[in-house]
């Protein structure tokens, strides 16, 4: 297979070459750059193995550049890291790993390349090109990983079962370029992730975040989480989604299976945004389903307000899957919250007041609301699709002639409480609340124009109703 690098990765690469005979130190590019450039994949970085001390060969390196660029030193991984012209390159050694049952923290010796290629995760990873005057170029393929490449499978260069147990992690970094790649899983790789499901006990919450965070940013990732689930993964690092698998029939009425569902819409959402904060939005919009679950004789199945117990959550989750606990967290809560308003509305008249009730409630979030809520229109039946799709175009339509008109969207009432207490000469108390509660929802209600002097008037009759005069 060739290899195309550009011509700074070239120049870069006749430098290191050349760095590392000058120490007498054998030298390979390995893992993903080289995967990358045979599949033809844009690469950020490139990962140097050598035969020797990776931190020095990283300083000789930098010495040999006009710039000399600042090389970050790790001491305790013997590893050594620096942007050289512009790319990112990580030195280290070669090595030979070996574990413990209760730990993902190999125990490490120097090793051969050999040795190095052996503890890759997956054979397209483990592709090394030589540095070396000898062989400068050659593609060192131990486990036939360009085979793969070429048949777009998935496999560990040694015993799959000893591979993830010895470190958990490459179960979720197989899920993840499968997913990434749209390469198909070897059965007996795949056969030894559900054997080895409950090894990824061992892993930190924020690992497996990161992952999950991967796969959530691929173009398919419906891809990965059904293979997380039917692995078994899924249920031991995030059972709320696993909650959601299966239909369930009741006097021959059925539910559809919410699971994927679920992955369906992520999918559909894609696309459209790679905002991957909106994409847990789509993966935890149904999240509430199965608590709320109930069949009512004459209605069928119901989910009644799962919207509301899906957003409360929400924190809960990204807690335990140590995702931040900020305004991302929010962002996410409040879409779960409001996913169904806008489908809602879709069932009924359309009313002025229900638009410039969900603009102000959903404000700077409403476009990305808006796609959540289009991606969320999933049945096997087209016609009903189709259906779905004119109506909820219709309220989008509606939403911008409404917002054009009023000018809701991030609205804050003309009248605030400093007026109101300066007005009535009042200080902070319940009946303040009451009277500004009262003008915004007189203005998204439509009783009174989004207008300062209407607003005013109306301020004023309200607090006479009250028993509250001006100064």
């Amino acid at each position: 297979m060739q290899v195309e690098c550009t011509k700074e990765e070239i120049l870069l690469l006749e430098k290191i070459a050349f760095a590392a005979r000058k120490l007498q130190m054998p030298a390979y590019v390995i893992g993903g750059f080289v995967r990358d450039k045979i599949i033809g994949r844009n690469t950020k970085d490139i990962d140097i193995v050598c035969l020797g001390d990776g931190i020095a060969l990283a300083e000789q390196v930098s010495a040999m550049c006009k710039n000399k660029p600042t090389v970050a030193v790790y001491k305790n991984f013997g590893t050594a890291q620096a942007i050289i012209d512009g790319i990112d390159v990580e030195f280290v050694g070669a090595r030979k790993e070996s574990y413990r049952s209760e730990s993902r923290n190999p125990t490490v010796e120097i090793g051969t390349l050999e040795d190095d290629q052996n503890r890759r995760d997956l054979t397209i990873n483990a592709l090394a090109i030589s540095l070396n005057k000898e062989d400068y170029g050659d593609i060192i393929d131990p486990f036939n990983g360009q085979k793969d490449i070429e048949q777009k499978v998935l496999r560990t260069p040694l015993e799959p079962a000893q591979t993830f147990s010895d470190d958990p992690l490459r179960m979720l970094r197989t899920i993840r370029f499968a997913t990434q790649l749209q390469y198909t899983i070897e059965e007996k790789t795949l056969q030894a992730l559900s054997d080895n499901a409950a090894r990824i006990d061992i892993i930190s919450k924020e690992r497996i975040a990161e992952e999950l965070n991967k796969i959530l940013a691929c173009k398919k990732p419906s891809i990965g989480f059904d293979l997380l689930y039917t692995t078994g993964i899924l249920k031991r690092i995030f059972p709320e989604m696993v909650d959601l698998a299966g239909a369930q029939y009741i006097d021959n009425i059925g539910h559809k299976d919410n699971f994927y569902h679920t992955i369906q819409v992520v999918d559909q959402l894609a696309p459209h945004s790679d905002n991957v904060w909106l994409r847990w939005a789509a993966l935890l919009h149904d999240i509430g389903k199965p608590a709320t679950k109930r069949f009512e004789k004459g209605h069928g199945w119901t989910f009644h307000n799962h919207e509301w117990i899906g957003s409360k959550m929400v924190p809960g989750i990204f807690k335990n899957l140590k995702l931040p606990l900020n305004e991302k967290m929010r962002y996410v809560q409040k879409l779960v919250q409001l996913h169904h308003r806008p489908v809602s509305l879709t069932k009924e008249s359309i009313t002025d007041s229900a638009i410039r009730r969900l603009l102000f409630d959903a404000g700077e979030e409403i476009d990305d609301l808006m796609l959540l809520c289009n991606a969320d229109i999933t049945s096997k039946n087209q016609e009903k699709v189709k259906r779905f799709r004119e109506n909820f175009n219709l309220v989008a339509d509606r939403m911008k002639a409404v917002e054009e008109q009023d000018q809701i969207r991030n609205w804050q009432p003309p009248i605030t409480g400093e007026l109101i207490m300066q007005t009535f000469n009042l200080s902070p108390s319940k009946v303040v609340g009451e009277i500004k509660d009262a003008v915004r929802e007189a203005i998204l209600d439509g009783v009174i124009k989004n207008d300062y002097e209407e607003a005013y008037q109306f301020m004023i009759i309200k607090a006479n109703e009250l028993n509250i005069k001006a100064i």
